[in-house]
């Protein structure tokens, strides 16, 4: 049995800490807002077997993007009164938004979607994403460790550089850099970097960003963040959705000699999926179940989607 979120929680037992807001309903609030994408730039957003549309992103992401836009806003207009207030100059920096979810559920295309529409807003014009994978240990350190099978637990990032990043773009540091993660190589590649220069919001992807500090005394990622965003569905769904992915990308990048997973793409289908099936339910199904999903109700919003990967209500944390 999966983890209760915040609303399960206390739902029968008094107040809910969450609005809980109805597709349709949610969809209503796009009602006047300008289309800003087109369906050739959706194409090119949208991850592997994300069937993401217009539909999708005028009703759901689109009121997002305006919803974080203005708390965005909001959160600079007070960092102004603040800092007038100490009669100070003004040290307001980025807005950070966190986005969590497990493999395969979709948090990566919504990431970079948000960093589209969010750009589009008057408020909000410079907006970097980032991704934790930058901040995964090398292989090599996983190996020494002898946590290469963990890959993507919480032990196999250097949470420590991922806390300092944080903190330097929320002390508002002029530049600030990430190391970069390869998908291709299936590591850190050396000297490279992600940079970060004061933006108006920064997107961290990830999915451990809402895990509580390892000790009482530590901070957490979490605690960097002024928003954040779980995105949640059902396990049997994200299965399927895995091993859909898995299947199109052994026809797909897999292929590439340069790919560090080239050696699966002569696979049968059948021996794929029995590969696949084994790396969900021995790595990325416990790490759900153990890391991923315990945090949900530590997300400001929550977006549910149903088996054909489309938002079916949203989660709001009240002021």
């Amino acid at each position: 049995m999966g983890a209760m979120s915040a609303v399960e929680a206390v739902g029968a037992a008094g107040p809910q800490l969450y609005r809980e807001i109805a597709r349709a309903d949610w969809a209503r609030l796009a009602a006047g807002m300008e289309e800003p994408l087109s369906e050739a730039e959706i194409v090119q957003l949208r991850g592997l077997g994300d069937p993401l549309d217009l539909a999708e992103v005028r009703e759901v992401y689109l009121p997002l993007s305006r919803l974080l836009s203005l708390y965005a806003s909001a959160t600079k207009r007070l960092g102004a009164d603040t800092s007038a207030f100490l009669r100070e100059a003004d040290t307001t920096t980025p807005f950070v938004v966190g986005v969590a979810g497990s493999v395969a559920v979709g948090k990566s295309t919504i990431a970079r979607l948000l960093r589209e529409l969010m750009s589009r807003w008057p408020g909000t014009p410079r907006v970097e994403l980032v991704t934790t994978d930058g901040f995964l240990y090398p292989n090599a350190e996983l190996e020494r460790r002898g946590i290469m099978h963990r890959k993507g637990f919480p032990e196999s990032y250097d949470r420590r550089a991922l806390v300092q990043f944080l903190t330097d773009v929320k002390s508002g540091a002029a530049e600030v850099r990430a190391p970069f993660y390869s998908h291709m190589r299936y590591d850190i590649v050396p000297d490279a970097h992600v940079t970060v220069r004061r933006p108006d919001v920064v997107i961290v992807e990830g999915l451990n960003v809402l895990q509580p500090p390892p000790a009482p005394n530590d901070v957490a990622v979490s605690d960097l963040f002024d928003f954040s965003v779980y995105v949640d569905a059902d396990s049997a769904h994200i299965t399927r959705w895995f091993l859909d992915r898995f299947l199109t990308l052994k026809r797909g990048a897999f292929a590439n000699p340069s790919s560090f997973f080239n050696t699966y793409a002569h696979l049968s289908d059948d021996e794929a999926i029995e590969f696949a099936i084994g790396v969900w339910n021995s790595i990325n199904l416990p790490n759900l179940e153990e890391n991923v999903l315990p945090t949900r109700h530590r997300a400001t919003l929550v977006l549910r989607k149903a088996a054909n990967h489309a938002v079916e209500s949203v989660q709001l944390r009240k002021l």
